[in-house]
């Protein structure tokens, strides 16, 4: 059994990280010693490096718990996870593309801008107004 200190190197997930995702229901409550320290057994050490490697990934906390739902039902079909995966994915490319979209347009602010001072900055023209930008690279609301 380990202590959550050992937990969080082991994982590199800060220990009120930890807390929270008891909190939230991402982890079991652990087994407490008689002094009330908790104690995590492999299967909780397993069950926190998958969620922090989905966390890496990306994944939302309702992503990770969908996926731990299923994977803590094996006889479940793999469609279901795999439908996560691809969600998750569509969700990175649309961020690729906004960021791309950024990229395009500082490149192009910066090649406009030529001149001396600052008072004539196109970089600071097209920051002012929006409808200076050549698309729409504002990211989507929550």
């Amino acid at each position: 059994m380990l202590p959550i200190g050992v937990l969080a190197r082991r994982t590199g997930t800060k220990v009120q990280t930890i807390r929270y995702y008891e909190q939230i229901g991402l982890m079991p409550e652990p087994e407490r010693t008689e002094g009330g320290q908790r104690r995590y057994a492999n299967a909780q050490l397993d069950r926190l490096a998958f969620i922090r490697h989905a966390r890496q990934l990306g994944f939302s906390l309702e992503a990770i718990r969908e996926l731990l739902d299923l994977s803590d039902s094996p006889e479940r079909s793999c469609a279901e996870v795999d439908a996560v995966a691809r969600r998750q994915l569509s969700e990175v490319e649309a961020r690729l593309a906004r960021l791309e979209a950024l990229r395009a347009e500082l490149h192009r602010m910066i090649a406009e801008c030529h001149a001396d001072r600052v008072a004539d900055c196109r970089i600071l023209e097209v920051l002012r107004d929006h409808e200076e930008c050549l698309s729409d690279h504002a990211a989507p609301a929550p």
